[in-house]
């Protein structure tokens, strides 16, 4: 690796200034913020998302670091990408406190919290879980494909498309995704989104049980996600799509079957 001139390490420095008084400005706020929910719960949801929209601001800003330091420098700042990749995880967790993290659940079992945001329109919900998937691209990018943080963002995806779907306002779903409503177009987009990531996420969590752990929790993680796809589809009354990912479910759950007993085999000649 070339040597960083003086001059360079004074132009990046001169670069980032401004984002650092971003960054300061943002974790002051989250550590401000925090107490104050906890001590009084009112509106606790609300604050939480507020949160959420902020850790994503901090995890543009930290690539926005990196960015400048490849430009100037010539080489990726781990240390920023590393903060970024953190700051991305808060999103989600601060997300996952307001519409919980769960994936093959009906609507019922999550409900309560939805209430909480009842008020939030349909657009607010999809411009918030498209800035997340965003950030998510955009820190991938900045990793790039050679990166010991692969499979790890496997997981991120998921619970981004856990978070993604429940934010989705189920209780109003159909309503909502008639040509007549005023939140037809937003809507519709969502659940494109939600079944596009629902779907892609099972991929990712097979690929990653095939190519990297084989732990069966990856596997199964895989056909939760289907599940969660395949109640969508029901709820939304497409019964073709719902009963061709039930087949897959089917068929996935065959192969985990065999999977095991293999282990199991092997395992008994062991002993």
């Amino acid at each position: 690796m070339a040597k960083v001139s003086d001059q360079d390490r004074r132009l990046y420095f001169e670069k980032i200034a401004p984002y650092r008084t971003e960054i300061e400005a943002i974790l002051k706020r989250e550590k401000k913020q925090l107490p104050i929910i906890q001590q009084n719960p009112v509106n606790a949801a609300f604050k939480r998302l507020a949160l959420v929209d902020d850790m994503l601001n901090l995890t543009s800003y930290y690539i926005i670091l990196n960015g400048v330091s490849v430009a100037v420098l010539k080489v990726k700042n781990e240390d920023a990408l590393n903060d970024a990749r953190k700051s991305l995880y808060k999103s989600i967790i601060y997300l996952e406190q307001v519409v919980t993290g769960l994936v093959d659940a009906g609507f019922s079992e999550y409900e309560d919290k939805m209430a909480e945001i009842a008020s939030m329109d349909s657009a607010q919900r999809y411009f918030l879980v498209r800035k997340l998937g965003l950030a998510i691209q955009l820190l991938e990018n900045a990793y790039g494909d050679n990166t010991k943080w692969r499979w790890s963002f496997v997981e991120i995806e998921g619970r981004y498309a856990a978070v993604t779907k429940n934010l989705l306002d189920m209780k109003n779903a159909v309503t909502n995704t008639d040509p007549r409503s005023p939140n037809y177009e937003p809507s519709m987009y969502h659940l494109r989104l939600v079944r596009r990531l629902l779907s892609q996420a099972a991929d990712r969590y097979r690929e990653r049980y095939e190519m990297s752990t084989t732990r069966i929790e990856d596997y199964q993680m895989g056909i939760d996600f289907l599940g969660a796809l395949k109640r969508i589809l029901a709820v939304m009354g497409d019964r073709e799509e719902a009963e061709a990912v039930r087949r897959k479910i089917e068929i996935w759950h065959t192969k985990l079957e065999l999977d095991i007993r293999k282990r199991q085999e092997i395992q008994q000649k062991k002993e």
